[in-house]
């Protein structure tokens, strides 16, 4: 039985980062994984979580765009900001800080909620918003992402509709998790690098 992660047009698990030159991400793969998380989103069913899909999924396309506009500058993640900052733009940039806050945010909901059994997916959500989006959203903001934190199935629900196969769901989720959460503190390094700053 095919699970959700069977499914993924691009797992994180798939996106290169290339060690030898300073944790690079591959900027077409890392768009594709982004994508493709954005899908989890429908399987939690809300809704609520329109606003979170929306605002990933426009991150996603000011990122694209500056790579289509420059690809030969934005093989990776990191080229692709730096060379965007030098022609004093930071549309591409922004997005990035944005998206990779998401990724976060979803990765630390779904690591607080496997390490913690017995904890419900809302509580592990809203943890999650706390530690990553919360600080930069406005007070129009705060309330559609908090609606969207208690609207979150319950946990066996969840887990049931990631694939039949809880053993098999458990272990692919496992592996993507710890693929999104390496891309995630490599970005977040990056980011607060003073060549990363606009």
């Amino acid at each position: 039985m095919a699970t959700f992660f069977d499914n993924l047009k691009k797992s994180f698990n798939d996106v290169p980062v290339d060690a030898s030159k300073d944790n690079a991400i591959a900027t077409t793969e890392f768009l594709e994984a982004a994508e493709s998380l954005i899908t989890l989103f429908d399987v939690l069913g809300s809704a609520a979580f329109k606003p979170v899909k929306s605002d990933m999924t426009t991150n996603i396309k000011k990122i694209r765009d500056r790579q289509l506009a420059a690809p030969a500058l934005s093989e990776t993640l990191q080229e692709l900001v730096v060379n965007e900052l030098k022609e004093k733009k930071h549309v591409a940039a922004e997005g990035l800080v944005w998206l990779n806050r998401g990724l976060d945010f979803t990765a630390q909901a779904l690591r607080h909620n496997l390490s913690n059994p017995s904890k419900e997916l809302a509580d592990s959500f809203r943890d999650a918003y706390g530690n990553t989006l919360k600080p930069h959203h406005s007070f129009v903001v705060k309330p559609l992402f908090s609606a969207a934190m208690s609207a979150t199935p319950y946990r066996k629900d969840f887990y049931a509709k990631l694939g039949g196969d809880e053993a098999k769901t458990q272990g692919q989720l496992e592996e993507w998790l710890a693929s999104l959460e390496k891309v995630v503190a490599v970005l977040n390094e990056f980011l607060v690098r003073k060549e990363a700053k606009w």
